[in-house]
């Protein structure tokens, strides 16, 4: 009753309508919108964390070089920002990875999904992601992979420091990755045409069109990410096959371009899903419009302030007045 009693207090001066005429929508499908939102959001959450992590620490680590033309933080913050960033990249890729696959379920095997994704188990399968991807960059710090490079002004993986640690680098952060995540799409836009073209009309799935734009947004953030990583990794596999011959051979514009192409990635995700998930442009919307009211609001603010004081006589020229009135 309190919390039916606050909505009418918020809403009623703009609506005419009674919220006593709704009656609460039933637990049963509370919970399932609960599911639906929970099982399959939780790792675009988890990968925007992703995202976010290499803005945190390092990124205003490397503004701070490229200000100062060299690294002068000293070795400790050297090795947590280039930890970070391989945990923010490596992170990216598993839950990429994570997401085709459970796109792959949601679409191809969508009787077996409720019981892979329930609540516990996408929880368990995220927090899978980043035990892995722990796992996956500790070894950088016993190697010594993680050392300063002044051609992009960041602590980073040096792929000249073992040739078969790059190599696997290469191989299970990035190439295997992407061949899982290659198969999980290809089986989605194959079963996607052949809904479109009704080639199995007695056992047609049902596709809806709320699916397959979240299907396409996600395809689109796997393309730019193997699109922005590809080059610094094969970069880096060249390097690992023959350190001696390739090194000198390789530009300096093309492996700061790489790294810089794939620094960007990060970027992206958030331009990707204003651009083609109609929730997050409507959210986008309502942040954009509660900022400017906030600003129009404090400026106005500010402005009856100044008018105020510009109106209000000074309390020194008051007493002046009236010690000449008095003197009069």
């Amino acid at each position: 009753m309190a919390v039916r009693g606050n909505l009418q207090a918020g809403i009623g001066a703009g609506f005419s309508w009674s919220v006593k005429a709704l009656p609460p929508p039933p637990p049963w499908l509370l919970m399932y919108v609960f599911h639906i939102c929970f099982s399959g959001n939780i790792f675009v959450v988890s990968l925007a964390i992703a995202d976010l992590v290499v803005a945190i620490y390092p990124y205003p680590l490397v503004l701070t070089s490229v200000f100062h033309n060299g690294w002068n933080l000293g070795y400790i913050h050297c090795q947590i920002s280039g930890f970070l960033m391989g945990l923010s990249v490596i992170g990216s890729i598993f839950n990429i990875t994570g997401i085709a696959i459970n796109r792959y379920c949601y679409i191809c095997h969508s009787l077996k999904y409720d019981k892979l994704y329930s609540d516990k188990n996408s929880l368990c399968y995220v927090i899978l992601i980043w035990v892995l991807t722990f796992v996956a960059i500790v070894p950088n710090l016993f190697v010594g992979s993680l050392q300063y490079d002044p051609r992009i002004y960041s602590c980073t993986f040096a792929q000249s420091v073992s040739s078969a640690y790059t190599i696997a680098v290469v191989f299970f952060h990035f190439l295997l990755p992407i061949a899982i995540v290659t198969f999980c799409y290809l089986r989605i836009w194959i079963l996607v045409i052949q809904v479109r073209r009704r080639v199995k009309p007695d056992n047609k799935p049902k596709l809806k069109p709320h699916d397959f734009r979240n299907f396409v947004t996600m395809f689109v953030v796997f393309v730019l990410f193997a699109v922005c990583w590809a080059p610094l990794n094969f970069i880096g596999l060249a390097v690992a096959v023959n350190p001696e011959t390739i090194i000198p051979r390789i530009p300096e514009w093309l492996f700061v371009s790489s790294y810089y192409m794939a620094y960007f990635n990060s970027c992206l995700n958030a331009i990707i899903y204003g651009l083609l998930n109609q929730n997050f442009r409507r959210e986008y919307k309502r942040i954009i419009v509660t900022v400017c009211t906030a600003k129009v609001f404090f400026q106005d603010s500010s402005n009856e302030i100044a008018d105020r004081m510009k109106s209000k006589p000074s309390p020194l020229i008051t007493n002046n007045n009236q010690m000449k009135v008095d003197s009069v």
